[in-house]
């Protein structure tokens, strides 16, 4: 078939939960909460979850994975602006957002719509003056605490 799209899941165990990370024509398109796998792999789904591992035990700092999640264009600049967030760091949604020229409600709106969490680390935005702000991961802010200390961050709370 022309055109076909080559889909894959792998899953893991993590601890905020079971992780499924899904893979279209070589690059990563999701990371959700809760299992499945089609029984196949790939190279990029086992290092996804190579780096994954080692991430959560703290001996990874930076993911380099090929990503393409989809959105709008404003999603994808607001995504690859959270690329930038170096681990153990974080921007509130205002800095965010007059970095790209953009909202801090539409900021929030794209953090809300990542399809890559984690990978794409949108726990690393926060609310004014460092509170917390909101998760749309699976285990909402209580998750967003679990990423952030295990990178280091002090909240304001």
């Amino acid at each position: 078939m022309i055109g076909a799209m080559t889909t894959l899941h792998a899953s893991l165990d993590s601890p905020v939960g079971p992780l499924t990370v899904t893979e279209e024509d070589g690059a990563l398109v999701s990371l959700e909460w809760r299992q499945q796998s089609n029984g196949t792999t790939s190279l990029l789904l086992d290092e996804a979850r190579r780096q994954l591992d080692a991430y959560f035990v703290g001996t990874l700092t930076q993911f380099d994975l090929p990503v393409k999640p989809a959105g709008t264009d404003h999603q994808r600049k607001v995504w690859r602006a959270m690329q930038d967030i170096a681990f153990g760091d974080y921007q509130t949604y205002g800095a965010l957002s007059a970095a790209i020229g953009s909202s801090p409600r539409a900021v929030g709106t794209a953090c809300g719509r990542n399809p890559i969490p984690i990978i794409i680390p949108c726990h690393r935005v926060l609310a004014a003056g460092g509170a917390i702000g909101g998760y749309s991961g699976s285990g909402g802010t209580e998750t967003k605490r679990y990423l952030l200390s295990l990178e280091g961050v002090a909240l304001n709370e």
